[in-house]
C-alpha cells in the first residue's frame, strides 16, 4: 500500500527482456536505506518486489502482465523513474490510499502554464474515467494528484513547482504515456452497490448489500 508521495526520482539503470518478463536495475539511493529483500517498491505507481539490492541499485522482476497493462516498456536505460517505499503501519497519509495496481494507461495531451503551475491534461480509457471525479484523487506514474476537472474521455490535474521538480511529470512531454490508477474507494462502491464491470448497473453475482445511489446520497456520501 502506497501514498502517492514521491520519495525520490531514481534512473532506469538497465532492462533485461525474457521471454514474456523483464528485471530492471534501478538506481536510487533514499528508497534503499532501510530496503529488505521482498520489499515493495512503487517503480511509476507500479507496485513491484525488491528481489536484488545493494546500497546504489534494486533489481525488480516484471511478469507479462504488468508489461501489458503498463507503460514500462517505454522505458530505456536512463530514464528517470518516479520511487515510492510501501507505507508503514502509523505513518502520514500525505496523499490518497494507492493499491500500486495500475487500472490503464493514457496519454498527455496538453500542458498549460498558469501562472506558477502547469494545467496538465490527460486522456484516459473509459475503464478508468468511470471512476474520475471532478476534485476527486487520482494516482498518475504513481504520483497522487487531485483532478482538476474532467470530461467524458480526459481529465486534468495541476502541478505545483515541488511536484513538477521532484517527479517526472515535471519532465513528460505531450504525447507522453503515463500509467494511471484511480481511487480504489470508487470501486468499493460500484461493487456494494451490485455494478458489473462496465458500470451500466447490472447486478453483480451474489450482489446483495441493499445499497442504493438514494441511500449514499441521503447519508451524504455522494
Amino acid at each position: 500500500m502506497f501514498t502517492g508521495i514521491i520519495e525520490e526520482m531514481g534512473k532506469l539503470k538497465k532492462i533485461q527482456y525474457g521471454t514474456d518478463s523483464a528485471r530492471l536495475t534501478l538506481e536510487a539511493s533514499e528508497v534503499l536505506k532501510d530496503v529488505r529483500l521482498g520489499d515493495s517498491i512503487a517503480v511509476n505507481g507500479i507496485c513491484l518486489t525488491v528481489v536484488h539490492f545493494n546500497e546504489r541499485f534494486f533489481d525488480v522482476d516484471v511478469m507479462a502482465e504488468t508489461l501489458r497493462k503498463t507503460n514500462l516498456e517505454d522505458l530505456k536505460p536512463g530514464d528517470r523513474v518516479n520511487l515510492e517505499p510501501a507505507l508503514r503501519v502509523g505513518g502520514r497519509l500525505g496523499g490518497h490510499i494507492v493499491s500500486g495496481h495500475i487500472d490503464g494507461v493514457g496519454v498527455i495531451t496538453r500542458q498549460k502554464r498558469e501562472d506558477i503551475a502547469v494545467l496538465t491534461e490527460i486522456r484516459a480509457p473509459a475503464e478508468v474515467m468511470k471512476y474520475v471525479v471532478k476534485k476527486g484523487s487520482a494516482a498518475i506514474d504513481g504520483i497522487s494528484l487531485t483532478v482538476v476537472d474532467c470530461t467524458r474521455d480526459s481529465f486534468q490535474v495541476s502541478l505545483i513547482p515541488h511536484t513538477a521538480s521532484l517527479t517526472t511529470l515535471g519532465y513528460k512531454k505531450t504525447g507522453a504515456r503515463v500509467n494511471l490508477e484511480v481511487d480504489i474507494i470508487g470501486k468499493y462502491v460500484e461493487r456494494l452497490l451490485g455494478l458489473d464491470g462496465d458500470g451500466a448497473g447490472t447486478p453483480a453475482v451474489g450482489s446483495r448489500s441493499g445499497l442504493t445511489m438514494d441511500y449514499l446520497a441521503e447519508k451524504g456520501f455522494v
